[in-house]
């Protein structure tokens, strides 16, 4: 019995090597979208001088959304892999990367979302009449509810690093 509970322990354990498949396949999307971030920043530039302030501001802010998206792929195919799959064998190759355990990594998820809605928000109010007064509401709500969720999980985070109480903390 004790034979087939290892053998099953192993088994999970090796499971893990199943989410390089898809950080693998975050990479190969993210080349995707470097090309189409390419397309839309030589697209920018050829049309530069014909735009007013706030279309400028837009495309502006859009290049910067993506971005922030790509960012975002970075840090879970990273923290995702370092996390779950195995360390990396030169730490010096990854000394940006801190310590980024999962509840830190939900935060830094959660405030790139927020981010990135932030924007796209943004890219709204610069044009508004093409919106309806119901579609600003419905996506101001999405843009609160990302904040609070951003919130939320900050605070369950604090909650779950504080130390008990009698322990020393960073003694």
């Amino acid at each position: 019995m004790k034979q087939l509970e290892i053998f099953v322990e192993r088994v999970i354990l090796a499971s893990r090597w199943l989410l390089v498949v898809f950080y693998i396949g975050l990479a190969l999307a993210l080349a995707i979208y470097a090309v189409s971030f390419s397309y839309k920043l030589w697209d920018f530039g050829i049309h530069a001088i014909g735009m007013d302030e706030t279309e400028t501001i837009l495309k502006v802010l859009g290049l910067i959304d993506a971005a922030l998206i790509a960012s975002l792929v970075v840090m879970v195919i990273v923290s995702g892999y370092e996390n779950f799959v195995s360390r990396f064998d030169d730490e010096d190759d990854v000394h940006w990367l801190g310590q980024i355990d999962t509840g830190s990594l939900k935060i830094k998820v959660a405030s790139t979302i927020v981010a990135i809605s932030s924007i796209h928000l943004l890219q709204i109010f610069l044009n508004v009449p093409e919106y309806t007064d119901t579609q600003i509401m419905w996506f101001t709500i999405i843009h609160l509810a990302f904040v609070v969720s951003a919130l939320f999980l900050a605070i369950i985070d604090r909650i779950a690093k504080k130390p008990a109480k009698g322990e020393d903390a960073g003694l």
